[in-house]
């Protein structure tokens, strides 16, 4: 029984096609493999909107990020703590990594059954079309595939990514516990916060610069399979998120500001108060593109219910490692699958 995040997606396979990257280095013009439909909303971005921004600092804190949870599911935040030296270390690192030649990064390729390593985006197998996009994914230790590609030099981007994890989860923890008590979660729910055995990762990813960017798609729409995605994002736009009514909403980088993101769990466990934000990423012609994700959520074998009941439950009951199969499986029906509602 899988009892870790590596071991859940391993017991839902890729096949080969669908983890090796294309080289883009050697690319000059748009393949048809990577060759989008534009569609209507792709001209319709929310014109003025944008998503809040949030100081951590700010008395109000927690009731913004309150609300910015229930409008937008995602917020930019500032007075963070996370200090800049360790952001930039790790997008440096970010680019020396995808700077490689093709035959080095592919010497760490994610297997069919594995979860971490180099790679194309985990939702590929849902699309008709492939994205511009390569990806390094980390969950634990990075050294194993580290070493791969750099067999005598690993043991810088190990350490840089190990600090940033360990970062990442002292302020997903905070942010986690403000969350739960603007929810009125109680102790013995939210019991699982600052344990050992939550589910975490880190996600590299690279989007190069493109010949035809609006036949293009960096990374296709779909929400998260966590509880809070904290995101990094290099100095060049590309990421939108989607707002009922008002259409994709770019998400502007502000150097220092960190996008957060509420995943299908806070979704779920807040019984639909809380959005889970709807994403995707484009690409242009002029700059590459990087970002830093990383992942927080229960343990695997934490039940997840509505915890928030001001109704009736709008979500069965299930652990974590059973929505990852079911969302492995459906990528955007998930959440359907497990309503409670009916139609």
């Amino acid at each position: 029984m899988a009892t870790t995040l590596s071991e859940a997606y391993g017991d839902h396979p890729l096949h080969l096609h669908h983890i090796i990257p294309l080289d883009f280095s050697s690319i000059r013009t748009l393949p048809d493999s990577h060759a989008w439909p534009q569609s209507e909303d792709d001209d319709n971005h929310g014109a003025g909107s944008c998503i809040p921004i949030i100081d951590l600092m700010d008395p109000n804190a927690m009731e913004l990020i309150g609300l910015a949870c229930e409008k937008w599911g995602a917020f930019q935040l500032k007075n963070h703590g996370i200090p800049l030296s360790v952001i930039e270390e790790v997008e440096a690192e970010a680019k020396r990594l995808f700077a490689l030649p093709a035959e080095r990064k592919l010497k760490a390729l994610r297997s069919a059954a594995g979860a971490t390593g180099y790679g194309r985006a985990r939702i590929s197998p849902f699309f008709p079309k492939h994205m511009w996009h390569e990806g390094f994914t980390i969950m634990g230790s990075p050294c194993d595939d580290a070493k791969k590609i750099w067999p005598n030099d690993y043991a810088r981007f190990c350490n840089i990514m190990d600090n940033y994890q360990k970062q990442m989860k002292v302020l997903a923890e905070k942010l986690t516990h403000r969350i739960f008590n603007l929810l009125g979660i109680s102790e013995e729910q939210k019991r699982w916060v600052g344990s050992t055995n939550h589910c975490e990762a880190v996600q590299l990813n690279f989007y190069p610069s493109c010949p035809e960017p609006n036949r293009a798609m960096g990374l296709a729409p779909h929400t998260d399979t966590s509880l809070l995605t904290i995101l990094h994002q290099s100095q060049a736009n590309g990421l939108q998120i989607f707002k009922e009514g008002t259409g994709w909403v770019p998400v502007h980088p502000h150097p220092n500001n960190l996008v957060v993101h509420t995943g299908d769990f806070l979704h779920i466990l807040s019984n639909s108060r809380f959005r889970c934000a709807l994403h995707r990423v484009t690409v242009n012609s002029a700059r590459h593109r990087y970002s830093v994700a990383y992942f927080y959520g229960p343990p695997m074998d934490c039940v997840v219910s509505p915890l928030v009941l001001s109704s009736l439950p709008r979500f069965r009951s299930l652990t974590v490692k059973e929505y990852i199969g079911i969302k492995a499986k459906n990528l955007g029906g998930a959440l359907s699958l497990i309503s409670m509602l009916k139609n």
